[in-house]
């Protein structure tokens, strides 16, 4: 009998993948824990407060990592807890699986290194089509926590560092999921080569901007809320992943400020910190 939690944060957007397969990413408060507890017998079972997680997007991160034969006589409990809404490009999936994997070394692999529990997770998004770049750079920003700028295909981290400004991130998750077709966002593909390459040389904020208004003409209901929000001080805004969700970073003091002006629009508004904290994982 053993237990092993892991202890994970979401994120946001800074760069979107989709069209060049490089990415960029910042850490949020948000977080998630998955408690994984062996026992004999056979069998995985997923306890989950929302019922809306791919229980195939875990059971490939644990194929993955605990070997068959130890998988054939061993019972595995696995309780989630999360505080990141799923289906909103808050990065909930790469949290989940990332912490699945990270609990899963713990217990069965503990010379697992970094890297390679990251690789799980990216991989079983892929063979799940839970992603379509693996969302390598989503995964690390929730492992490392703040900035990190990657390239998806090569599964490189180019850049990581701790957010040091004194902002918080305002978030908008309207009431439609509903989302503009991602495929189209490879047509603007020389706007995102140029956000990351911002991103790249740590011009965070204008690289979250140029993201933000090349996405959300092409997957926001609301594409002009992007420039409202920076008029109202946001100093970077996008929409989150595919979205739905919109996020702003902002300094401390507007935060009142935006979230009035997410108000007028039909959904719920949270405000999360910026974290800059590495996951965790421990045996309980």
């Amino acid at each position: 009998m053993a237990i092993a939690k892991a202890t994970i944060h979401g994120a946001i957007s800074i760069v979107n993948a989709i069209a060049t397969g490089k990415g960029a990413a910042l850490g949020i408060s948000k977080r998630v824990n998955v408690e994984m507890e062996t026992s004999y017998g056979k069998g995985v079972i997923i306890e989950v407060e929302n019922k809306s997680m791919s229980s195939r997007l875990i059971n490939k991160v644990i194929e993955k990592i605990v070997p068959k034969n130890e998988l054939s006589k061993t019972k595995l409990k696995i309780s989630l807890d999360s505080e990141i809404p799923t289906g909103y490009g808050l990065k909930s999936s790469s949290a989940i699986s990332t912490a699945v994997a990270m609990a899963c070394a713990k217990l069965f692999k503990p010379n697992m290194n970094d890297t390679e529990i990251l690789n799980v997770g990216v991989k079983a998004s892929i063979e799940t089509k839970v992603s379509l770049t693996g969302a390598y750079d989503d995964a690390c920003a929730c492992y490392y926590g703040g900035f990190v700028v990657t390239d998806n295909y090569k599964k490189k981290l180019i850049r990581s560092e701790k957010c040091l400004n004194h902002v918080s991130a305002v978030i908008f998750i309207p009431k439609s999921r509903k989302r503009g077709n991602v495929r189209k966002l490879k047509a603007s593909s020389d706007d995102f080569e140029q956000a990351w390459n911002l991103a790249k040389k740590s011009d965070y904020w204008n690289a979250m901007n140029l993201n933000g208004i090349a996405t959300s003409t092409i997957l926001s209901s609301e594409p002009e809320i992007i420039l409202k929000l920076i008029e109202n001080g946001a100093i970077g805004a996008s929409v989150s992943g595919n979205g739905p969700s919109i996020a702003a970073i902002v300094k401390n003091n507007s935060v009142p400020k935006i979230k009035k002006l997410f108000s007028t629009l039909d959904g719920n508004t949270t405000v999360a910190q910026i974290n800059n904290k590495k996951a965790e994982v421990h045996e309980l």
